[in-house]
Order: structure tokens, then sequence, then C-alpha cells
């Protein structure tokens, strides 16, 4: 599946900017297009409005967290592709991630997995 015209826009979530930064930083090179929020209650209206190839959501978040907004993407956008990134890397997390309909778990002590998610893109 690589991307409409050829461009690949993520949209990257997670409560903290430098952990956002920091992402932002390590895929730079392989994505054209980056979009950022820092709240679930946010990602909606943002995919809605960006269609990205790739969201990059942290689990837990004030407000929203990521499985809630996960969950809510996928109602409206079967198709959107998720990768949750978090701090927590503990198996009842992971399979509930899956289950609300995250394709990977990515564990922020080692985010090196995001640039092969992607560069298998």
């Amino acid at each position: 599946m690589r991307f409409v015209w050829g461009v690949m826009k993520v949209l990257i979530v997670d409560d903290s900017e430098p952990m956002r930064r920091t992402i932002k930083t390590l895929i730079g090179d392989l994505v054209d297009e980056v979009f950022e929020c820092s709240d679930g209650s946010e990602v909606l209206a943002a995919y809605h409005e960006h269609r990205p190839d790739l969201v990059l959501m942290d689990v837990k978040m004030e407000g929203v967290d990521g499985l809630v907004a996960t969950r809510q993407i996928k109602q409206f956008f079967p198709e959107a592709r998720i990768v949750m990134v978090s701090q927590w890397e503990d198996a009842p997390l992971r399979k509930a991630a899956m289950l609300g309909g995250a394709e990977a778990y990515v564990g922020k002590s080692d985010l090196q997995p995001l640039r092969l998610i992607l560069a298998d893109n």
C-alpha cells in the first residue's frame, strides 16, 4: 500500500511534546508529512482532516487515552492503520491494543521498530 501519489502521511498522537519531537526526528526521512495531536480527544477530527497513512498512538494520555481513541478511529475509518507507541510494555495493554484495532505495539524504550514498520510500506 504505497500511498496515494507517493506521499506518506503520519499522525503522531502523544501528550508529551518531547516524545512527539523524538518520533518525528526518528521517522522524518521516511515520511512526507507529519501531523500531531497531544490528546486522544483530538484524534478523530485530525484523522478525518488529514487521512494519514499511519497513526502512531500513545496509550496512556490525559483525557481520552489511546485505546479509546483507536477504537473510535476504527469505528469510523475501518481501514485506518494504527501502531501503539507506549512506555507501558505489559501484555494486557498489548492485547487490549490489538483487540481495539492496532496492528502493532512499539515500546518507547526502543523506537527503532517504527522505522521498520514505515519502511515496509
